[in-house]
């Protein structure tokens, strides 16, 4: 009878990541909340900050970065909602999986959640505050990258700490803002001086400190994450 091996800790990851996203794929439920979610606060914003010609570099960063942020909380809420239900959660302890090839997998699956928020509403935002993407588009994006892993990998910690309370959205809003409240800064302070005509090389310093937050967080989850399971 033949032995059947484990899988290897990246095939795990996979594993864990792809149901997330099989799911999403058949519901689009996250991503259509989130991206929506994230265009009204851009709307609104738009409307309720117009500040003229320099709308663009005093306003558009923020709205960016406000609207992937509450966006990024309104996914993860969701995301670990869906192991809460039935009983999931537990399912997903008692597999064959590393503790911290499930944390991966599931903050895989929350990073491709929130670049689809991003690819919505940064068009979204530049139509509004007549941002030129072509010139400006490389930069953000790598901004928005570099962000990415930071917001992922703590919204995933935080939310399976998160997942046994009742005010599971309070809690995890509360904890995970103050928290990414660095990368946003980095993230609102590049943008605006991309905006304002600075170069690629200008924004170095930004890429590094955003890149820092991610390799933080990302760390301090797979040593955690075992853990705040098992608390």
């Amino acid at each position: 009878m033949p032995v059947r091996r484990r899988p290897s800790w990246a095939r795990q990851v996979w594993l864990v990541a792809k149901k997330d996203l099989s799911i999403e794929l058949a519901t689009g439920e996250i991503v259509t909340t989130a991206g929506f979610f994230a265009v009204l606060v851009a709307v609104i914003a738009s409307l309720a900050f117009f500040a003229g010609k320099d709308a663009r570099r005093d306003v558009a960063p923020g709205v960016i970065w406000i609207s992937i942020a509450f966006s990024s909380v309104l996914a993860l809420s969701r995301t670990w909602q869906r192991e809460r239900e039935d009983g999931a959660i537990r399912g997903l302890l008692v597999a064959p999986l590393a503790r911290n090839a499930i944390f991966m997998g599931k903050a895989l699956g929350v990073a491709a959640f929130v670049t689809a928020v991003q690819l919505i509403v940064v068009p979204v935002t530049a139509i509004l505050f007549q941002i030129d993407l072509l010139a400006t588009g490389g930069p953000l994006a790598l901004l928005l990258m570099c962000a990415t892993p930071g917001i992922a990998a703590s919204g995933t910690l935080f939310g399976a700490m998160t997942v046994r309370t009742r005010a599971r959205d309070l809690v995890l809003s509360s904890v995970m803002l103050p928290l990414l409240a660095p990368s946003l800064l980095a993230g609102v302070a590049g943008t605006r001086a991309l905006f304002m005509g600075a170069s690629f090389s200008d924004l170095g310093d930004y890429f590094a400190l955003l890149g820092l937050f991610g390799f933080i967080f990302t760390a301090g989850g797979l040593g955690l994450f075992d853990a705040v399971v098992e608390g």
